[in-house]
Order: structure tokens, then sequence, then C-alpha cells
């Protein structure tokens, strides 16, 4: 698999304008535990306000039922996420319930550059690695309306293993301890007042 690429939301002429203006664009951060709403409502906020672009993240996991490489995540092998880690392309990478995810850098930045405001979704780990390379980022944490919820959200998936759904709400705690690092806090109660 080759490195990803990705087209703009925006057309050129309004990406044009922005950058005439000298204007870049914002970087939104949006974290979450696993099951909490964050993808939902990141693909809401994208076909409901103009000029936002989400950026897609890389990861070694297995693709889920209905998710497409370069819609929900680019899904590559380990060694080509590694010859893109030696190559310096990601903004950031860890390594999260035994996969790698990262960030690449160069279509996050180009849009930057363009005045394309940002919609990163990521986890705390790499969200706190992003905080310190793009201080005026705002960042936005996502609460689950209850453990109970997140718990019924995370077994209704029905993608991922016991074993995976248990190490996923062992971390819950360290994740929401984490919220008091982000600019902003949604509890995600209701989609539709979370939305706004």
């Amino acid at each position: 698999m080759s490195s990803p690429s990705t087209t703009s939301h925006l057309s050129s002429n309004q990406a044009e304008r922005k950058q005439a203006l000298g204007r870049k664009g914002i970087l939104y951060i949006v974290s979450a535990p696993s099951g909490a709403g964050k993808t939902t409502l990141c693909k809401q906020i994208v076909t409901s306000i103009s000029g936002v672009w989400h950026s897609i993240s890389a990861t070694t996991r297995k693709s889920r039922p209905g998710e497409e490489h370069g819609r929900e995540y680019f899904f590559l092998e380990e060694q080509v996420f590694h010859d893109m880690v030696r190559r310096d392309e990601f903004l950031e990478y860890a390594h999260v319930y035994g996969h790698w995810y990262g960030t690449p850098q160069g279509p996050l930045m180009d849009k930057i550059e363009q005045g394309v405001d940002v919609l990163l979704e990521i986890d705390v780990q790499g969200a706190l690695q992003i905080k310190k390379r793009f201080v005026d980022a705002v960042s936005i944490f996502i609460l689950p309306p209850s453990m109970d919820i997140l718990r019924a959200r995370l077994r209704s998936r029905a993608s991922d293993s016991q074993e995976e759904i248990l190490r996923r709400l062992r971390k819950v705690k360290d994740e929401v301890w984490c919220a008091r690092e982000y600019s902003y806090i949604v509890q995600n109660d209701d989609l539709t007042q979370s939305l706004r």
C-alpha cells in the first residue's frame, strides 16, 4: 500500500480566498473513550459545516465491517506503517490497543496552510503529542453519558472480542482523567445537543 492521499471538501476557490486573506486553518482535536460517539459526531460535523476537512489517521488494525481504506482510516500493513515512521511522515504515532495509529503529516499541514479548518479525531495519547506542536489547536473531549451506556455501545459493535472490550473499558478511567487537558468537554447524552 502506498502512503495516504486526500481530497479537499472545499472548492479550490474557497481555499484560495482563505489563503489570500492570510488565514491559516484551525486544528480541532477531538478525543473520547472508545464508544463515546466521537466518530459519529465528527462525521456529522463535516457533513453539516462547510469548510471543515476530516483528517484520516493510519492504522495497522484490520478494518471492521463497513469500513473502507481511505474513508475511516488508512489501513496499512505494519511494515508500511514503520517505513512511514522512519521517513518522518507522521505528526504523531502511538501503539494503542495492540495496534499502531498515526496522523499523516503532509495532508494535514497542507490543509492548514491553505486556510482549511481541520478536524482531527484522535486518541488521548496522540492528542497530547499534537497539542505540544500546535499550541493554538482547539481540543474537545467527548464524554459518554455513563459507563453502562459505554459498555453497551462497545458490546453492540460485535466487531471486538470480549477481551478487547474489557481492555478498552479498563482504559476509560485514564482517558477521562486526561479530559482536563482539553479546551472543551462535551457529554454526549444527546447527539443533536452534542453536535450543537
